[in-house]
């Protein structure tokens, strides 16, 4: 199978977090994770990508939330990643991958030239990867640093790319900064790890993606990190349910993985 060609402005879920952006005449990749299925320490991959890294062509960039958890960047995805010309990522992440790899703190930006000219310019947002009074670390961090991002530019829609949060504090925060998100592509799955957090998630779950669209105003919500690895706790149908629950269905883009979803009409 060859490579995938470039689209104009869309996205793609491959499996477990990783997401794949075609925007601005740039292809960006989002937490890359290619391993196949087995163990990660004491957590377990069940599923494979839809698309191996092999068949993505050149990469001009790749966000990388948090580096400490597998199930974000395992093996072959930690290889992708430092291969890349441009990593943007947490600033712990960023010295621990080094070469292309660029530390961002929340709510700072950093512009990427596009191939016809001007500039994609992405903005790390905060996240939390916990419950709220999670006990934090010394840099007061809940689990660890992780970071989301917001991608913009002149005649582009505005994507979010949430990371894995679990605060819908964290969701309006975004909100105010950018009221006019046009593509929300949130981390749900309420991952769980038994004896962390009381079992509490650790990422969004169904309820709690359906809300943080309807906070995030955004038309397009792409979910992602929902399946693949065993922890995560809710799924596909958990997500359509509460988005029905809610009235949101029309906002819900549930594509097969390796499928393209455009980020306009």
């Amino acid at each position: 199978m060859g490579e995938i060609p470039r689209q104009e402005s869309a996205v793609m879920v491959v499996g477990g977090p990783t997401v794949v952006l075609d925007l601005g005449g740039l292809r960006i990749v989002s937490d890359p994770t290619f391993d196949d299925p087995g163990p990660h320490g004491y957590l377990t991959k069940v599923e494979g990508p839809a698309v191996g890294e092999d068949r993505l062509g050149p990469v001009d960039l790749v966000l990388v939330s948090h580096d400490v958890h597998p199930d974000n960047l395992d093996d072959r995805g930690r290889a992708f990643a430092q291969a890349a010309p441009l990593v943007l990522t947490t600033r712990g992440a960023s010295e621990r991958l080094g070469g292309g790899a660029v530390g961002l703190a929340a709510w700072e930006s950093r512009s990427v030239p596009r191939p016809g000219g001007g500039e994609l310019v992405v903005t790390a947002v905060p996240a939390v990867h916990g419950p709220e009074d999670g006990e934090r670390d010394a840099d007061g961090f809940v689990n660890c640093e992780v970071i989301g991002f917001v991608l913009e530019g002149a005649g582009l829609p505005t994507v979010h790319v949430s990371g894995d949060n679990a605060s819908i504090r964290v969701v309006v925060q975004v909100a105010r900064r950018f009221p006019a998100v046009d593509v929300a592509v949130l981390h749900a799955g309420a991952a769980r790890v038994p004896g962390k957090f009381r079992d509490r998630p650790l990422s969004l779950d169904g309820v709690r993606t359906a809300a943080a669209a309807a906070i995030l105003g955004a038309p397009r919500v792409v979910p992602a990190h929902y399946d693949g690895w065993a922890h995560f706790s809710e799924g596909a149908d958990d997500l359509v349910r509460a988005f029905d629950e809610a009235g949101l269905s029309s906002r819900l883009h549930l594509a097969a993985h390796g499928a393209w979803v455009p980020l306009a009409d």
